[in-house]
């Protein structure tokens, strides 16, 4: 669940995340169609064009030549598109879940870094017109201000000023328990990221696992001269979903440590200015000294 006081347009945000998402696995499920189709395409025909046989004055040239481009039984070798085959090698499974993981991290990259902005987290407006209205004694009205707010920085002043009459220790508690609530959902919500980044290798070690264990039965089932195609199949299987988990994982993990340091920061910059503010009623509530 969200926290009770997000706005109406950190909701928008986020339904807008949700449509760029949707928008990406239409594209995505379009292209895999599209190289499904392509490779239909491909082998359509492939059974009904003989190879043109070679001229019987063709020299040694000719002869190199259509080796190049035969295989051992005699066929013609077939040039497949990249995306094609990589779609061919991962497989239903694999393809299905290495996109949802893709198209989740891109979403979750987006959110967070809209999330954690300055402007969203500790707005300057809200700043400066918050210290002008302490400055002229104004509290209600600072407080109304910081209430209005939505950001981490007006929750904790509009707190701590709704503390202050049962005294400052128990305001700048109650200012301790609003950021930390706070903190921990913007880094379960970053946490994700992690997870991403942590699960995906773990995918394509399984894929690597699969790949490999097809390439050895394939020796097993084909004796003495097991089929060179069952054989890169495997292989090609192990390799693609090794190359998509690292392709995964990097991003997710990097972009996580960065956005990371940066909600540290940020944290670090409320608990200051909030200090900084409510340090003005730090008498309030103190035992008069004897």
């Amino acid at each position: 669940m969200f926290h009770r006081g997000e706005s109406t347009r950190a909701q928008s945000l986020r339904h807008a995340c949700v449509a760029f998402v949707a928008l990406l696995t239409l594209g995505l499920f379009f292209v895999i169609c599209r190289a499904s189709v392509r490779g239909e395409e491909d082998d359509l025909f492939g059974d009904l064009e003989p190879a043109a046989a070679a001229p019987a004055d063709a020299g040694g040239a000719d002869d190199a030549g259509a080796a190049a481009t035969a295989s051992d039984d005699g066929e013609p070798v077939k040039k497949q598109n990249y995306l094609v085959w990589m779609f061919r090698s991962l497989g239903l499974f694999f393809t299905i879940v290495f996109s949802l993981l893709s198209l989740a991290m891109v979403a979750l990259i987006v959110m967070n870094i809209v999330a954690l902005r300055r402007s969203v987290i500790i707005p300057e407006p809200l700043t400066r017109s918050f210290g002008e209205l302490l400055d002229e004694k104004r509290y209600q009205e600072a407080y109304e201000l910081a209430k209005d707010d939505d950001s981490l920085l007006g929750r904790v002043l509009s707190t701590g000023l709704a503390r202050i009459p049962t005294g400052f220790e128990k305001a700048t508690q109650a200012m301790q328990d609003v950021e930390q609530e706070e903190t921990m959902r913007l880094e379960h919500q970053l946490g994700y990221l992690a997870l991403i980044g942590n699960l995906a290798p773990m995918i394509g070690l399984f894929g690597t696992v699969v790949g490999m264990i097809a390439s050895f039965q394939a020796i097993a089932s084909g004796g003495a001269a097991p089929s060179p195609q069952k054989l890169a199949e495997g292989i090609a299987t192990a390799l693609f979903t090794t190359e998509l988990g690292l392709a995964i994982a990097l991003p997710a993990l990097a972009a996580f440590d960065v956005l990371k340091n940066r909600l540290a920061r940020f944290i670090l910059d409320v608990s200051v200015v909030s200090d900084n503010f409510m340090g003005r009623f730090s008498n309030v509530g103190a035992q008069p000294k004897r």
